[in-house]
């Protein structure tokens, strides 16, 4: 199986040239050679199988050698907003979630939340789902949305038709399911997931007052990241 490797640029022509880390990682790290052929993807959809014909110091020049049409991604169109959670675990959370195939990431600032989500941070995030989509196969870059305030996102235009947050009741806090049972899924929807202090009545009041539905993940406290893991594997196997 050839190496895949991310083009920043979406490639429109037979010669492509490899920069930065990834130039770097073909040429020391796989040391790869001119002959050798690679599988390059831009994040748009599609692969490309390419030749390597120059490993220069600082670029790796390749020859497009055949566009390939190989679609990854689920049937339907799967949105995580979730507060993120501190240091390396925001990393493991992304990489989970690419490869269950969430299609976008939306990093929540809630009332209780301890991780803000700054621009280094969404920078991580994105190199994150780039090396995720790398080992995983996929060739549509997991979306990294602008970070928005709860209540901001509850209250937003356009979203899904389902919109889920995570917030057991008493009554079903025992249950671990998503709502309205396997018929009605897959399908396109979206599940916010708050700190691990939950969210404040406050955001959770906003949100059914805008039609969201509350449900359970079962009677064990889950850490943020494991909440998203759940979330979409559900999704996937229901």
């Amino acid at each position: 199986m050839s190496e895949r490797f991310f083009v920043a640029e979406p490639i429109a022509s037979q010669k492509v040239k490899l920069l930065g880390d990834e130039a770097r990682h073909l040429a020391a790290v796989m040391r790869l050679a001119p002959g050798d052929e690679v599988t390059l993807f831009d994040g748009t959809g599609p692969e490309f199988t390419a030749r390597i014909t120059e490993v220069a110091k600082h670029s790796v020049h390749c020859d497009i050698m055949a566009r390939l049409d190989v679609s990854r991604e689920l049937p339907y169109e799967l949105s995580l907003a979730v507060a993120l959670p501190k240091g390396d675990r925001q990393k493991w959370l992304v990489e989970k979630i690419t490869e269950l195939g969430v299609t976008r990431l939306i990093p929540l600032i809630t009332e209780r939340g301890v991780a803000q989500p700054v621009e280094a941070a969404l920078e991580r995030l994105h190199r994150g789902v780039i090396e995720a989509s790398k080992q995983c196969g996929r060739n549509r870059l997991m979306e990294i949305a602008a970070p928005l305030a709860a209540n901001d996102l509850f209250q937003s235009p356009g979203l899904p038709r389902v919109r889920l947050i995570a917030h057991p009741t008493d009554q079903d806090k025992n249950a671990f399911r998503l709502p309205g049972g396997d018929s009605d899924l897959p399908r396109d929807f979206i599940a916010a997931i708050g700190p691990e202090g939950g969210f404040t009545q406050k955001e959770i009041e906003c949100a059914v007052a805008a039609g969201w539905q509350t449900f359970s993940l079962g009677s064990r406290i889950l850490r943020v990241e494991t909440a998203a893991i759940a979330i979409a594997s559900m999704s996937i196997f229901s």
